[in-house]
């Protein structure tokens, strides 16, 4: 059976399927750790092997597929601690594979043909990943800590005196949109000639960052910081 991208994904249909539907769903699986062969198992039975909530599971799959839940979920503690292995799961990714990749792709661009904008197009990605970075670096060594203690602890000494998931929200940004601007300028601005390959793959890269990091915004925004904010208000009440 053949399942398109925008399938509502349901804990008894094969994964093998629903990759063959929507391949970003591999990235996914990266980010949680399984491993590519899935056999025919179904969403259900791929959750009990690797000790997943079918909920969580079939919540962030159905983001990657378009098909967001609306309304108010709930997740438990261990939900949130399998999230937060995801979201560093995902840091590894930008840092050392699309950002070498991108990177590696203009290098070669620019070699191909040695034009001002090009340097230019360097630039602008290099600046941008080192806004991506910190944000990275923020998350990975003051939110994520923080809510990793929030979990790990029935009752804390107020812990929204030093930090909050409110706070985290407001110091959250969508780190995905400067990269329309970089596509803008390869479509409508950089003249290159030929070499129809090698940007094809820097296109297609730029894509699959823009969707991961537009995803990883998703499930902070729509998981972990919600979930957090209630904690905390059981925490207080």
């Amino acid at each position: 059976m053949y399942y398109s991208s925008r399938t509502r994904v349901r804990p008894y249909m094969k994964m093998a399927d629903l990759i063959d539907g929507n391949p970003y769903l591999l990235l996914m699986l990266q980010h949680f750790d399984i491993d590519f062969r899935v056999s025919d198992l179904t969403v259900l039975q791929l959750c009990n092997r690797y000790d997943l909530s079918e909920h969580l599971f079939v919540s962030i799959a159905n983001l990657y597929t378009g098909a967001i839940t609306k309304g108010e979920q709930r997740f438990t503690r261990n939900d949130l601690l399998h999230v937060i292995g995801f979201l560093k799961r995902s840091h590894n990714y930008y840092r050392f594979d699309k950002y070498p990749q991108i990177s590696s792709y203009i290098r070669q661009l620019q070699e191909n043909h040695p034009e001002k904008e090009l340097k230019l197009l360097e630039k602008f990605f290099n600046e941008y990943f080192t806004e991506v970075r910190e944000h990275l670096d923020y998350e990975d060594e003051i939110a994520f800590p923080y809510f990793i203690t929030l979990l790990g602890t029935e009752q804390q000494n107020n812990p929204q005196e030093v930090y909050s998931s409110r706070e985290y929200s407001d110091h959250h940004t969508d780190i995905e949109l400067k990269l329309k601007d970089l596509k803008n300028l390869l479509l409508k601005y950089v003249k290159i000639n030929d070499d129809l390959n090698l940007r094809r793959k820097l296109f297609m890269s730029l894509y699959e960052l823009e969707f991961d990091l537009y995803i990883h915004s998703l499930i902070e925004e729509t998981i972990l910081i919600p979930s957090g904010v209630d904690i905390e208000r059981e925490q207080h009440a």
